[in-house]
């Protein structure tokens, strides 16, 4: 990982951790998932409030007065609130996407959940995508969230990422597992 990145995530996580025990301790834990809900909405369909995290011709005063001013009108909790406004005090908004990852994170560790990012050939339906949650959950014990994506690289099957564990039932994967067997036979 390079030392930028890995020092964005270092603070992010910081944040997050913070944010989460004051979330914990004020029982607005369900408030602060709102509000991450909210913000990741705002980061993918926001190009302006991309460039207000991110750019660095906004001072202090501009980005802490643009955030209090959204964090209003997205009526974020005042935790979140006071968080974003610190951030842009300490000219750290540019790590709101680890935030907000991290803080999602912290969540669903703590409610006992994880997360199946799940890359399938075509869409999964509904009763795949349950079936699929089920069998992942007999499996490693735990509530899952599915994060679908689609690849029609891959020909059919599935690439299941559950944290540090991969498989990959793909097509794709098992051509190319034939296709380097046949090479080591010639």
């Amino acid at each position: 990982m390079s030392e930028p990145a890995s020092i964005s995530t270092g603070i992010a996580q910081r944040y997050a951790t913070a944010v989460y025990d004051l979330a914990v301790d004020g029982k607005k834990v369900k408030a602060i998932e709102t509000d991450l809900d909210a913000l990741s909405q705002t980061m993918a369909d926001s190009g302006d409030f991309n460039a207000l995290i991110h750019s660095p011709i906004y001072s202090r005063e501009a980005q802490g007065k643009a955030i209090t001013a959204l964090a209003k009108k997205m009526k974020l909790s005042p935790i979140m609130s006071n968080t974003l406004a610190l951030m842009a005090t300490k000219r750290r908004l540019f790590v709101l996407p680890q935030l907000v990852a991290s803080l999602r994170d912290i969540i669903a560790e703590a409610k006992g959940e994880v997360t199946a990012d799940v890359t399938s050939a075509k869409a999964l339906t509904k009763a795949q995508s349950d079936k699929l949650a089920k069998t992942l959950k007999a499996r490693f014990g735990k509530t899952v969230t599915i994060n679908a994506t689609v690849d029609e690289s891959l020909i059919g099957g599935l690439v299941v990422k559950v944290g540090s564990k991969m498989i990959d039932t793909s097509i794709r994967s098992k051509l190319n597992s034939l296709q380097n067997a046949m090479k080591e036979v010639g």
